[in-house]
């Protein structure tokens, strides 16, 4: 079943169907992401946090699951939720106008047209707008996966965290971090959306367009789409994870203050579960997003 394509010269009832449509697929591969990542994503936040504590990701966790069980490797998963819906709704909605603009701008009628490159700006501009709520709740989900390793004695909420920080810093404190936010998302959404299309181009058999490829293709092209992006954005993932848990600091300060601990090296501690659970949980949100698509443009 082929998606209808979309025509930049479209109504603006149309333009809104498409928006509505992209909000939808959005949201549950937001959903879909975290459910299937979340665990990993507890074992990257807390060996960038707390480097002298993990020696691997491995050690980290089993120590996890060993401390706090399958709970403590979904810890932070409700803010995770808010964060992943609330970014993958805004991110694939913004970037159906995204590609709509620059298909516009370079002159073609259709954005099945567009070229992986186009397609990759068209995400990284998308970025910005999905920056600008990713960074509050993250700022919680963070805190709560680090929770034992701050304060063992402590047990927080979504709710008991985001008062205390609006208490200490007003409404300032769920802006900490947003400075590395945009710095990792909006040049790596283009190596994510221009290595996902990229690869679905070469993955289409010849006759066929490339929302025909199928599940595992599609599920493919996410996989590597998730680990282009990782690979690219990762120090300023750490920086944005250490500003977040501490709550202060500066991006530039931080950053130095990571390289002055331990290199290069330092700027990538926790890149290997992070890559192993992109490849996971970003093949599964392009699934939902793209089989959610076709099945409302077909309604």
């Amino acid at each position: 079943m082929e998606s209808t394509p979309k025509k930049v010269e479209a109504t603006g009832l149309e333009h809104l169907k498409d928006g509505v449509i992209d909000l939808t697929a959005g949201t549950i591969g937001g959903i879909a992401n975290v459910y299937a990542g979340q665990p990993l994503d507890t074992v990257k936040v807390k060996v960038q946090t707390f480097p002298h504590l993990y020696k691997n990701w491995v050690k980290c966790f089993t120590e996890t699951f060993r401390l706090d069980g399958i709970r403590g490797l979904y810890a932070g998963t409700i803010p995770a939720l808010t964060a992943s819906v609330a970014e993958n709704a805004i991110l694939f909605t913004a970037y159906g106008f995204c590609q709509k603009t620059v298909a516009f701008l370079n002159g073609k009628d259709d954005i099945a047209k567009m070229s992986p490159v186009e397609n990759a700006f068209s995400g990284s501009l998308a970025a910005f707008f999905a920056a600008l709520v990713l960074c509050p709740t993250e700022l919680v989900k963070c805190r709560l996966q680090a929770q034992r390793e701050v304060n063992p004695n402590i047990k927080s909420t979504p709710f008991s965290i985001t008062r205390e920080m609006y208490r200490a810093q007003g409404a300032r404190a769920f802006l900490v971090g947003m400075t590395p936010t945009l710095a990792r998302e909006v040049p790596g959404y283009f190596f994510f959306f221009g290595a996902y299309e990229t690869t679905r181009y070469y993955l289409t058999p010849p006759g066929k367009s490339k929302d025909e490829i199928g599940l595992w293709r599609t599920a493919l092209a996410g996989g590597i789409g998730g680990m282009a992006l990782w690979t690219m954005i990762f120090p300023a993932d750490v920086v944005k994870s250490r500003m977040q848990v501490s709550g202060k600091g500066t991006f530039g300060g931080t950053l130095r203050l990571v390289f002055k601990e331990g290199g290069i090296k330092a700027l990538y501690k926790g890149l290997v579960p992070t890559l192993i659970r992109s490849f996971s949980a970003s093949g599964c949100l392009f699934i939902a997003y793209e089989n959610t698509k076709k099945l409302l443009h077909s309604l």
